[in-house]
């Protein structure tokens, strides 16, 4: 069987100290503990036959505090992106950013590289109302799937069961006056967005709900969710095929240390479940994690390297 890739970005998780002040500490999270036999914290290093945790940098040799728009370029084009620009640029990407996704998205790459693919989320009916292609307020992920020209995921998909909301359990959408989606437990959105990879060979999906409590200081928001989370990945590799990898890991810091509600330096965790782990253990940054994912578990040899237009 030829080898299928779910890659899970969590906006702002960093590896953080074992003190209160990280919600990490305190969550009861039993799936993650299953497999790695602790809670998860900036000491946390395994390396098993099919399973690997360790902390990676998102910082990239470049002064200052991570941001999204830089570190999510970096994770989705290989490239280093802070180093492309000089600084850490937060939110969405400028001119210069959108220039290197265009070139190297991960979509685009897959595609030329005959890998299906798809980005898992789904975007609500306003998104689609107001799509400006011009508008500097798109994300990252998004800017990548616009480069590969790729379809993006409606509501019409999420309540099929194709796509998987930001959210996890679509409770954002409750409030929308003409809201047809259900709730959904965060376990059978992991089996939606497992379920993917029956037609897709690679899967991304993005979920920026922990940078937006890690901004907010809320200890309480902050356990519900990992909670959440726990049971999400749970549903993710139920049942999971040997073929099937599961990646996942961050932007940069920002959850695992409550005190001050703002990215941090801390390493961000990459977390591997699958028969190819090996190939990730010397991974020591964010933006390595793209070419052994397309030179190793797809087998695209080489990934050349990013030259600026």
């Amino acid at each position: 069987m030829e080898n299928k890739l779910i890659f899970i970005f969590l906006d702002g998780i960093g590896l953080g100290k074992n003190e209160s002040f990280n919600p990490f500490t305190l969550a009861n999270m039993p799936t993650m503990f299953n497999l790695i036999g602790e809670k998860l914290t900036n000491t946390t290093n395994i390396v098993k036959q099919d399973f690997l945790i360790k902390g990676i940098d998102a910082c990239l040799e470049v002064e200052g505090i991570p941001q999204s728009a830089t570190g999510q370029t970096s994770l989705f084009t290989g490239c280093n992106a802070q180093a492309f620009l000089g600084y850490h640029l937060m939110a969405y990407p400028n001119d210069q950013l959108i220039s290197m996704i265009n070139k190297r998205s991960i979509f685009k790459y897959a595609n030329e590289n005959g890998i299906k693919n798809v980005f898992a989320n789904s975007y609500t009916d306003g998104f689609f109302k107001s799509f400006d292609i011009a508008s500097t307020n798109y994300s990252v992920t998004t800017r990548c799937v616009l480069a590969a020209k790729n379809s993006l995921n409606t509501l019409n998909d999420l309540k099929e069961g194709k796509a998987v909301h930001w959210d996890i359990t679509n409770f954002t959408l409750q409030d929308e006056s003409d809201n047809k989606i259900p709730l959904i437990t965060p376990f059978k959105a992991g089996e939606n967005l497992r379920n993917l990879t029956k037609k897709y060979d690679l899967v991304v999906y993005e979920c920026f709900m922990p940078d937006m409590i890690g901004h907010s200081k809320d200890m309480n928001k902050a356990l519900i969710f990992l909670e959440m989370l726990d049971d999400f990945f749970k549903g993710v590799i139920h049942n999971k095929q040997e073929n099937i990898h599961v990646l996942i890991t961050s932007d940069h810091g920002n959850i695992e240390d409550l005190s001050f509600g703002g990215h941090s330096t801390n390493q961000v965790p990459l977390i591997f479940m699958g028969k190819e782990a090996q190939h990730f253990v010397k991974v020591r940054a964010i933006d390595e994690i793209f070419d052994i994912v397309f030179s190793k578990l797809f087998n695209v040899v080489p990934v050349p390297k990013f030259e600026k237009i």
